[in-house]
């Protein structure tokens, strides 16, 4: 399987994980939500669904809503195709949202990645993104060694167009540490919550009691004396 094929693959079960889908939906979905697939033609999405089923990940059942019903007679064939996701297919997906390896880092796999940051882990998407930062701060070095070793061989136009590139790297790279900042900013605010939720209870369970007329709890020095 080639890594595009791959990547693909991963981006069909994971839209299909939040809902059935007919083929022209997927594919509506997976050009509008994941731009990197706007090159993807039916001739590529099908063969893929295709392998999907055999594997057991897909079933395919025909379309049950009175606008497929309606469609399929007016036209004289059976209704639309629609892909569900199995329970394979789910635990093979959560497998591949699992893994922080290297090749999650590239630019086509980390964007389809991202796409589903929602349904990942938050250690999983810290990996990756750091990960992801890596790669890119290895690629910043390697273009600001190869323009200097080159610039002055270069026309005005070449040297913007580098420029240019290293550019949005360098904005590419901020962007990361925004993310992985603010990943462990939501990490602290969702421990602090809790403990201040539980503090909020107790002082409001005193303070009904206290409202209420009950007397207060013993003065612990007060027994002592007794």
């Amino acid at each position: 399987m080639s890594r595009r094929s791959g990547i693909l693959e991963f981006a069909v079960l994971g839209l299909l994980r939040e809902s059935p889908m007919h083929g022209y939906e997927l594919r509506k979905r997976l050009n509008t939500s994941l731009g990197i697939f706007r090159a993807f033609s039916y001739g590529t999405l099908y063969p893929c669904l295709k392998t999907l089923v055999a594997n057991g990940w897909l079933i395919e059942e025909e379309g049950s809503g009175p606008e497929d019903a309606l469609a399929a007679s007016l036209a004289g064939r059976r209704a639309k195709i629609v892909y569900r996701l199995t329970a394979d297919g789910k635990e093979h997906f959560e497998e591949l949202l699992s893994h922080t390896g290297p090749d999650t880092w590239e630019d086509e796999s980390f964007a389809a990645r991202f796409a589903f940051f929602g349904q990942t882990e938050r250690e999983v998407r810290m990996r990756v993104l750091e990960g992801r930062r890596s790669r890119l701060e290895e690629r910043l070095e390697k273009m600001r060694v190869s323009l200097a070793r080159t610039r002055e061989r270069l026309d005005d136009y070449t040297l913007e167009l580098q420029r240019h590139g290293m550019e949005s790297v360098e904005r590419e790279v901020r962007w990361l540490n925004e993310l992985i900042e603010s990943e462990r900013a939501g990490r602290d605010r969702r421990r602090s919550p809790a403990s201040a939720a539980e503090q909020d209870i107790s002082s409001e369970t005193d303070g009904q009691s206290r409202r209420r007329g009950d007397p207060p709890p013993p003065d612990p020095s007060e027994e002592t004396a007794k």
